[in-house]
């Protein structure tokens, strides 16, 4: 006869089993009560610009719906303090469309409409499924595009989705050429950009070298992969974006485009990237002795 201890045992199992079904999180993270939620921030940030009251700094903002880290409250704050309401973003490396996504809560909770890019057919039909079944986007979901992108192909690959001109977020993580896909995009002229870079770079101006299939899980240990955050900024000073923060680990960046809300949005140092424990553990990296 099973004894009270085990049941109690197996049914305490059994609830954090279901605490951690990845669908119950999907099913809170757009729930009615999260969109209330997001709205009301949505709200309070717009008031505080509309009143000229403070604002708290963007570090402060961050929280977790569906993005990796916090990107999503840096995202809303962005949003909210540039009076962007239910505009479009363009997600390249979007994975499954959905976890870990800079967009995904975009889509879900706050009405934009967007392009998810990925190279992996089988997580990008994952997420083109999602949208297509989910009550929120299943009566017109983002679109969903497989492609391996590169600097040659990438304009041809947003323009062919639908998506010319403004948009309201660009976000790029494809672990490699980030930089140069970002440098390449000519298409869009995004007043947002979440783009991934190497902390573990620290302050030295890294990138490693275009090349069209790279595949980070390829690369040697001693393989310099994607660009610091210092090789990031200045490309974004080249087209015309300043940086305004990072997630609290640092390694994805915001760009605000250099006219828009500098008053409200300060540009911060390349240090303030870098501010959390995380990036002060030992690296393998070290810069190459000079010459």
């Amino acid at each position: 006869m099973t004894s009270v201890r085990s049941w109690l045992g197996d049914r305490v199992r059994g609830t954090l089993d279901a605490l951690v079904d990845p669908r119950l999180e999907l099913a809170g993270a757009s729930s009615p009560a999260t969109k209330i939620g997001l709205r009301q921030l949505f709200g309070t940030y717009r008031s505080a610009v509309e009143e000229g009251r403070p604002l708290p700094r963007l570090r402060d903002t961050g929280l977790r719906v569906l993005s990796e880290a916090d990107e999503d409250g840096i995202l809303l704050f962005l949003l909210a303090v540039l009076g962007i309401d239910r505009g479009r973003f363009v997600d390249i490396g979007a994975g499954d469309c959905v976890s870990a996504s800079n967009c995904a809560n975009l889509a879900l909770n706050l009405g934009f409409h967007g392009l998810f890019v990925e190279g992996d057919p089988e997580r990008i039909g994952l997420g083109r499924r999602f949208y297509a079944s989910h009550p929120d986007t299943r009566a017109y979901p983002p679109k969903t595009v497989h492609a391996f992108v590169t600097r040659d192909n990438v304009n041809d690959v947003i323009r062919g989705a639908g998506f010319d001109g403004e948009i309201d977020v660009l976000s790029i993580d494809i672990d490699g050429n980030d930089y140069w896909i970002w440098e390449a995009i000519t298409c869009v002229q995004p007043r947002i950009v979440v783009i991934e870079t190497h902390t573990e770079y620290r302050l030295h101006d890294v990138c490693a070298p275009y090349q069209a299939g790279f595949d980070w899980r390829q690369a040697r240990a001693d393989d310099v992969v994607g660009a610091s955050p210092v090789a990031m900024r200045r490309l974004g000073e080249q087209l015309g974006y300043r940086l305004v923060g990072g997630n609290r680990f640092g390694y994805n960046a915001f760009f605000v485009r250099a006219e828009l809300g500098a008053e409200l949005v300060p540009t911060i140092d390349v240090e303030d990237l870098l501010r959390h424990d995380w990036n002060r553990e030992p690296t393998a990296w070290s810069a190459p002795a000079a010459p």
